[in-house]
C-alpha cells in the first residue's frame, strides 16, 4: 500500500516540473498536520511512554509503552546533544504533562502534570556490574595515583568475584546439552508419576479392605516407628 501511494501521485494539470515539488506547488508541508506548529518550533510526533507514571489530573496509572501524540520542542543542549521536551494530553482526562530528555543521566525527567512510579534501585545492592561514571573516568585519565588505587581495587574485586564466576561457568557447562536436560526432566517426571500411581493404588486397596471413606495422608518415618511401639491386647486382659 505504501509503495502504491508513493508511485501513483496526483499531479494537477497546471503543474510543471520547474515549479518544484507537489508540496511546494500546493503550499503544504511534507508532514502535513504534524507540521502545523513548525513555525513555533514544535513538531507533532508519536511518543511512547518510557516508564510507568501516575497522572496528576485523574490519578490514573499510565503504563510504560502507551503512545501519545506529543509536541516535541528543543529546549537546550547538553554539550553537542540536544535536549527535547514533549508535551502531551492524558487520554483519560484533560490534564497535560511534560517530559524532558536527560542526556547527562541517559534518562527522562517529568517536568509537570504527572509523577513517576518509582521502580529504580541501586544496582550495587544486588551485586551487579556497574559501569564507571564520567567523573571516575576523567580521574582515571588525569590522576595517576587514583588510577593506581583503582587498579588495586579492581584486582581485589576480581579475586572476590572469581569463585562465583567459576560456579556459574560450571553450572552452565553442566546444562549445556539441551537434549540431555530434556531427557533428565522427562525421566524424573515419569518416575514421580509412577510413584504417585503406586501410592494411590495402595491407598485404594487399604480403604477397600477396612471399608473406610477417608483421605489418607502420606506415610512418614515417625508414624512407622510409633506404630511399631504400639501393641494391641484383648479387653479381658485389662481387668
Amino acid at each position: 500500500m505504501a509503495e502504491r501511494k508513493a508511485v501513483n501521485k496526483y499531479y494537477p494539470p497546471d503543474w510543471t516540473p520547474n515549479k518544484g515539488s507537489i508540496n511546494k506547488f500546493k503550499g503544504t508541508h511534507a508532514l502535513r498536520e504534524r507540521a502545523r506548529k513548525l513555525h513555533m518550533g514544535i513538531l507533532i510526533i508519536r511518543f511512547e511512554m518510557p516508564f510507568n507514571i501516575w497522572c496528576n489530573g485523574c490519578e490514573n496509572h499510565i503504563g510504560m509503552g502507551v503512545r501519545y501524540n506529543a509536541e516535541k520542542t528543543k529546549v537546550g543542549m547538553y554539550y553537542t546533544t540536544p535536549i527535547y521536551k514533549f508535551r502531551m494530553k492524558c487520554h483519560l482526562c484533560t490534564n497535560h504533562f511534560e517530559i524532558q530528555t536527560d542526556p547527562a543521566n541517559l534518562d527522562y525527567v517529568i517536568l509537570n502534570g504527572a509523577r513517576r512510579q518509582e521502580r529504580r534501585w541501586d544496582p550495587t545492592q544486588n551485586e551487579q556490574v556497574v559501569p564507571e561514571d564520567k567523573e571516575v573516568s576523567k580521574k582515571l585519565v588525569t590522576d595517576s595515583m587514583f588510577c593506581l588505587e583503582h587498579n588495586v581495587n579492581d584486582k581485589v574485586n576480581q579475586k572476590t568475584i572469581l569463585p562465583s564466576l567459576r560456579k556459574l561457568e560450571e553450572s552452565r557447562e553442566k546444562w549445556k546439552d539441551d537434549y540431555l536436560l530434556n531427557k533428565t526432566l522427562r525421566q524424573q517426571f515419569r518416575e514421580k508419576k509412577k510413584e504417585i500411581a503406586c501410592t494411590e493404588n495402595k491407598d485404594k486397596q487399604l480403604l477397600k479392605k477396612f471399608s473406610l471413606n477417608i483421605a489418607l495422608l502420606p506415610e512418614a518415618d515417625e508414624d512407622r516407628k510409633l506404630a511399631g511401639l504400639l501393641k494391641l491386647a484383648p479387653l479381658h486382659s485389662m481387668f
